[in-house]
């Protein structure tokens, strides 16, 4: 194995954690945990892609990318949102 290779190996490692923590209630949607684990995991194997191509693969990880930073942003947006409403309650 290359180190392509094993960054991909590392990828899927962060992807598959943040859905055990989830399915096992360790974290939710909303946590950070989770949204980092799966960013991470997402460019590394994506980064694993650009070396060893599969367009199924490359395609599903950019739109994995994409989902998950829209997620990190409304999240963040949520807890000023409830951090607003707190002050003013």
């Amino acid at each position: 194995m290359d180190i392509f290779q094993w960054v991909g190996f590392l990828g899927m490692a962060f992807v598959v954690t943040a859905y055990l923590l989830l399915q096992a209630n360790k974290c939710t949607i909303y946590s950070i945990l989770y949204q980092l684990l799966n960013l991470v995991g997402a460019i590394l194997l994506l980064i694993s892609l650009c070396v060893h191509f599969n367009l199924g693969s490359f395609v599903i990880e950019v739109f994995w990318i994409i989902i998950t930073i829209y997620g990190i942003f409304n999240n963040l947006k949520r807890k000023k949102n409830e951090k607003i409403s707190t002050f003013n309650a």
